[in-house]
């Protein structure tokens, strides 16, 4: 069933409060015609967003509720999830604030996953405070891996241009060993399958990033290019999907090749993020592919320096409740297209 525009309802956790996520959050939704695209449902406190949007001038008028069930369409809802008060400090990295990050995220998780909000967008959390022995994960993406369906992929996007990762929070010295052909066709699998369905692309064209300078060179520079990456990708070409590749990761972006590409998927984190940052300016967004929910986040951290200095740039975290609202419509179309095929009329004699 279709829903009304306003009656998707947007799951927003807070992240790092001594950050600029509740500024980026409310001023998204300062502008009225964003209410007539959904409803949003912050996971936070009211009286403590009410304070804290003093500091950065917004003007966006808040609707506490206490229970997901008071949600009022057209309002900038905020679910009470906690009473005590608490310090804030802004640009200060703090383990309660951390706590209560971890609070926002898990709950607005569990609304997602029981299908009390549609999609999730979440702001920026510190990595560093929200770990606890309740909470042991690097961050947003993998703790969604294990709370809901599929095989989650960071997936970066900005209009056409798609980046995804076969290994995302892996340090540099270990990566190597985490490029096998499982994990390659899982991945292509996983970036497949979110083109068709999520953004309506029937027959996508992916690219695949060399592991190493020059792709190797022959084996001079290492060998995993060329044992590991290239059979692999050969065999799902062969297998019947458009997948090319491995490309010399220096050269790409910048000769434009990107371009003639629906996806790209770089080896590791800074070879993929550093060319899409670069290119994005700012209104990129992360959607993590490949589950069975939508969640989406701004491309940028808690940004501590200016915290609170009423200077945050909203755009990317606007462009990821655009891009999960697009990707709700495109998955609910794609399903009702899927699984009730058109029934061909019988001819008539």
């Amino acid at each position: 069933m279709v829903k009304k525009a306003e009656n998707i309802l947007v799951g927003i956790s807070i992240g790092d409060l001594n950050g600029i996520g509740s500024e980026v959050v409310l001023k998204t939704f300062e502008d009225a015609r964003m209410l007539e695209l959904c409803t949003p449902v912050i996971f936070a406190n009211v009286k403590m967003l009410s304070y804290l949007k003093k500091s950065f001038e917004s003007t966006a008028t808040l609707h506490g509720i206490d229970k997901l069930e008071q949600i009022v369409p057209g309002k900038i809802n905020v679910l009470n999830l906690w009473k005590e008060s608490f310090n804030l400090e802004y640009g200060v990295s703090d383990d309660v604030v951390g706590k209560y990050a971890v609070k926002s995220f898990t709950e607005a998780t569990k609304a997602l996953k029981e299908g009390l909000v549609d999609v999730l967008v979440t702001a920026p959390i510190n990595k560093y405070n929200i770990q606890s022995d309740e909470f042991k994960f690097p961050g947003h993406t993998d703790y969604l891996n294990q709370e809901l369906e599929g095989d989650a992929l960071m997936l970066m996007v900005s209009d056409n241009l798609r980046v995804g990762l076969l290994t995302d929070h892996v340090p540099v010295t270990e990566v190597a060993k985490h490029i096998t052909e499982e994990l390659i066709i899982r991945k292509i699998k996983t970036v497949k399958q979110s083109l068709v369905q999520d953004f309506k692309i029937g027959k996508p064209k992916i690219a695949v990033l060399g592991l190493n300078p020059h792709c190797g060179d022959n084996g001079v520079i290492g060998k995993e290019d060329d044992q590991v990456i290239r059979p692999t990708l050969k065999k799902m070409f062969e297998q019947g999907t458009f997948v090319f590749g491995p490309y010399a990761a220096d050269s790409f972006f910048g000769n434009g090749q990107h371009e003639q590409f629906d996806a790209v998927i770089a080896c590791y984190h800074d070879q993929g993020l550093v060319p899409f940052k670069t290119l994005s300016f700012g209104h990129g967004v992360n959607y993590t592919a490949g589950l069975n929910k939508i969640r989406t986040s701004p491309d940028h951290g808690t940004a501590f320096e200016i915290a609170g200095k009423n200077k945050a740039d909203f755009n990317s975290f606007k462009e990821a409740v655009f891009l999960a609202i697009d990707i709700y419509n495109a998955r609910n179309e794609f399903h009702e297209l899927t699984e009730k095929p058109m029934k061909t009329k019988e001819k008539q004699f």
